[in-house]
């Protein structure tokens, strides 16, 4: 199978993640274009945020394309600059020759994307009453359990899901052990998840204060670390490219792609 065409490949991830559906304030779709006629896509990096470690792989890899589900470029730049960090990357990016790609919040909200996933990993087996989108422009998910689900249970699949050994939890005083409703959002949710009725809200990090304000309304917290509740997804992602083109397109996730905290 030949290699597909930049534009073959932008269809598919239009059709993914239909960047209609990102947030206003968002930037999203093609940011990077470093030749203005693009030939055939025939290796694709998926990351979640454009490192300059990430650049380096991508180039020793020679991608074509790369999927960064952060967007590199978010804010108007007035210049560039090699002496700014975020500046430097995106130059060192147009010399390595891809072209990066952005769907942020158009991954979250899609349906059987990055928020979906999220609800179906915490669920596991078993099966909600309903779920329902959340928050504006339906970037979260909130499920009712037909029955409680522990809470350890709960801990256990999320830590799975996001391959993390730790989870920052808060608990109301009181707490029952099982839970009937979660509420999940990628990143930084809680904008998101503000005013989700919900024993349990899972997302990546929330402020101090937001997380005492939860508590005090009787709804626990979970949180894995900002980039840890989206980098899993890549590989969803991942598989539904290579099930489209096959052979013509070699898609890899980024190894050197990772939260930048650790615990210690």
């Amino acid at each position: 199978m030949p290699a597909p065409s930049l534009d073959e490949v932008l269809d598919i991830l239009h059709e993914i993640a239909p960047l209609e559906l990102a947030a206003e304030w968002d930037n999203v779709g093609v940011l990077l274009r470093p030749n203005s006629e693009s030939g055939p896509v025939a290796k694709c990096m998926l990351t979640i945020d454009l490192t300059e470690s990430v650049i380096a792989e991508a180039k020793a890899f020679g991608a074509d394309l790369v999927v960064s589900y952060h967007p590199p470029i978010f804010k108007p730049l007035g210049r560039l600059d090699a002496n700014d960090a975020t500046q430097r990357r995106i130059i060192a990016a147009l010399q390595a020759g891809f072209v990066v790609y952005s769907p942020h919040t158009a991954l979250d909200a899609a349906a059987g994307g990055l928020a979906d996933w999220l609800i179906q990993g915490a669920l596991g087996d078993d099966t909600p009453d309903a779920v329902h989108v959340c928050g504006d422009g339906d970037y979260g998910r909130l499920a009712e359990l037909k029955k409680p689900l522990a809470f350890k249970t709960l801990l256990d699949r999320l830590k799975a899901l996001y391959g993390v050994a730790n989870l920052q939890v808060a608990k109301p005083a009181g707490m029952k052990s099982k839970v009937s409703t979660i509420a999940v959002a990628a990143g930084a949710g809680s904008g998101v998840l503000r005013g989700a009725s919900a024993d349990v809200l899972v997302t990546g990090e929330m402020s101090h204060h937001e997380v005492l304000a939860a508590v005090a309304g009787g709804t626990a917290v979970v949180l894995a670390g900002h980039s840890n509740t989206e980098r899993g997804f890549l590989r969803i992602l991942g598989k539904r490219l290579s099930s489209e083109f096959g052979k013509g397109l070699l898609v890899k996730v980024a190894k050197t792609d990772r939260d930048p905290l650790t615990v210690v």
